[in-house]
């Protein structure tokens, strides 16, 4: 079998993903925001469930046991948390669509001229209910499709790819990143081993309680990473000239700044045209920074990871879906954006939910991830059966009494004294 290559639990020759195999981090974030980005270019609630499921899919297929893995279902929930929220807000404070369809009124507090144009309760209509509800789930969908990102890709390998200028900050924003599900893994092995002793795991008192013992683990577990830093020699940086450094920060916070205008062009109805052409001149401007600002990294890289024919793939697959989304939404706004006014049961364009299937691409393509090896259970040895040794023969004798006991007669004088 060839290195890099393990079988499966069911036996069968696929590879699974092992250290040099696995698909490289920075592809799954290349992959789950091109499905943000096409989930930002519509409001058609059929494609937006298509995300999910796309996104969800391929989450269930190639996720591993990891505990940044689990924060799928984390997302899940805020993004329903969010859509509650939107629609309340459209309930409470109104919609700017006006609307026919009245469902309910609410009793509406007055208030002074300066809050003109800001109105509490009033009347709730069919068509802002709508309008909300495609808002929301908009927004819920972006959210599904980070948490995608943060289940598949692992931030420490993510971390070894960064380049030695955003070293520094990689580290704090991987820190940040594995805090949050190493405390959900604490908190939920404290109160197993809580229900373990008998011990009530509910409540506020035994949250105060689990409480201080997570903290320490957190602790620990920081003073842990800083001596695993210090051991390793983390913060030294050679001599750069200062021409350098400054070409390097100009280059760098100028990209930046390109990336940010040109994605915010593209998120928006009106600037796609301008967005393309200003967010790859960000991109290359930051990259060449980027690359002037590692000369003064020394550290060095074991074992880096790969971007191989499966990374161009998956990450070629997400880009795929945001470019296509991005020509429907210009060449069929109303398909990709169903109006409210007047109510109408949104429709399916075909081409456009096509090209969100190419988002399926990664559950074929990336490695399984490897599945823990099942301990192979030996059987109990077993004793041979004792050897039950037949009864001796015993032959019956007679009871015979014992002779009395008969004191001998003294013969000498000396005796009888």
């Amino acid at each position: 079998m060839k290195a890099g290559v393990r079988r499966n639990a069911a036996g069968r020759g696929a590879a699974v993903a092992t250290r040099s195999t696995a698909l490289h981090a920075g592809a799954w974030w290349l992959w789950a925001l091109g499905l943000a980005t096409a989930a930002s270019r519509t409001t058609n609630p059929l494609l937006l469930l298509l995300l999910v499921a796309v996104a969800g899919y391929v989450v269930a297929a190639r996720r591993t046991d990891a505990p940044w893995a689990k924060s799928y279902g984390a997302f899940l929930k805020l993004g329903l948390v969010v859509l509650a929220i939107r629609l309340a807000f459209a309930v409470l404070l109104g919609s700017p669509i006006p609307g026919t369809y009245v469902l309910f009124r609410l009793p509406e507090v007055p208030l002074p001229d300066w809050a003109r144009g800001v109105r509490l309760g009033g009347k709730v209509t069919a068509e802002g209910l709508l309008f909300a509800l495609y808002d929301g789930m908009k927004l819920a969908t972006l959210l599904v499709c980070v948490g995608a990102a943060n289940a598949l890709a692992n931030p420490a390998r993510l971390l070894k790819s960064l380049p030695g200028a955003l070293y520094e900050a990689g580290v704090a924003v991987v820190v940040a990143m594995t805090f949050a599900p190493n405390l959900v893994t604490d908190v939920q092995r404290l109160r197993a081993a809580r229900r373990l002793r008998g011990r009530d795991d509910r409540g506020v008192r035994a949250l105060l309680q689990v409480g201080l013992p997570v903290l320490e683990g957190a602790l620990e577990r920081s003073v842990a990473l800083a001596a695993a830093m210090d051991a390793r020699g983390y913060g030294r940086s050679a001599d750069v000239p200062a021409g350098i450094r400054r070409t390097t920060a100009a280059l760098t916070l100028g990209g930046l700044l390109g990336v940010c205008a040109g994605t915010y062009a593209l998120l928006s109805a009106s600037g796609a045209g301008y967005g393309v052409p200003v967010l790859l001149l960000g991109l290359v401007s930051a990259l060449a920074g980027l690359r002037l600002g590692g000369r003064r990294s020394i550290r060095s890289r074991y074992r880096p990871d790969r971007w191989g024919a499966r990374a161009w793939l998956v990450s070629g697959s997400g880009i795929a879906v945001a470019a296509l989304m991005i020509y429907a939404a210009s060449h069929d706004p109303l398909a990709l954006a169903p109006p409210t006014i007047p109510l109408a049961a949104p429709t399916l364009p075909l081409w456009p939910a096509l090209s969100i299937l190419i988002g399926l691409l990664p559950a074929f393509v990336a490695p399984p991830p490897a599945l823990p090896r099942p301990t192979p259970v030996s059987p109990a040895p077993v004793s041979p059966a004792p050897r039950v040794l037949p009864a001796p023969h015993v032959v019956p004798t007679r009871h015979v009494d014992p002779a009395p006991h008969v004191i001998p007669k003294p013969n000498s004088k000396e005796d009888r004294t």
